[in-house]
């Protein structure tokens, strides 16, 4: 049995989840994930409005139902879908977040896009320096590798709308591997 976490999420993380799904598999495909995910979920998850609170463990159920069908015939769907994420609702919620000079000004912006998602907790730099920084995740419950995943896609979208060229993101340390946190390091030139 996976271990159940605390924490909410926005409810465009789903809603963008489902669009990407819709989008890229189709119909059927999302309506097969849908109900493989108990009733009270799916109906929780499905009226919950762009910028209302979501419990996470909600979300978590329909990332791993979507997991348990695409995983096999598509490895990587979980970090285009967080690519996804940002590109539409993303840059249409806070754009004013994304769009900046340069992906140095993104990364060390005083205002936190991963709290404008998520909660509890943050994504910090703990290295920026020119072409190169490192974020870490503080304090939230991820509860397993597919938010790595996503937060892999979105923050390299993220750079690439900061301007930044030739955008790398590694997820460099992961507690789901026994690290103490989770670490992506972005590059760009």
């Amino acid at each position: 049995m996976r271990a159940a976490s605390t924490g909410t999420a926005r409810g465009s993380t789903a809603h963008a989840t489902l669009g990407f799904i819709e989008q890229t598999y189709g119909q059927a495909t999302l309506a097969d994930i849908l109900e493989r995910v108990d009733p009270s979920t799916r109906d929780r998850v499905m009226q919950t409005a762009m910028t209302d609170e979501l419990p996470y463990d909600s979300l978590l159920r329909v990332w791993r139902a979507a997991d348990d069908v695409l995983r096999t015939r598509d490895a990587g769907w979980m970090e285009r879908a967080g690519a996804f994420a940002i590109d539409s609702l993303g840059q249409r919620l806070y754009g004013g977040l994304l769009r900046k000079a340069s992906p140095m000004e993104f990364v060390t912006q005083s205002v936190s896009l991963f709290q404008l998602y998520y909660a509890p907790g943050d994504m910090v730099p703990v290295e920026a320096e020119p072409g190169r920084a490192v974020l870490r995740l503080d304090g939230f419950p991820t509860a397993g590798p597919l938010f790595c995943q996503r937060q892999t896609g979105g923050l390299r979208r993220a750079a690439e709308l900061a301007g930044g060229r030739d955008v790398s993101v590694r997820h460099v340390r992961c507690e789901h591997e026994g690290d103490a946190y989770c670490e992506w390091e972005i590059r760009w030139g």
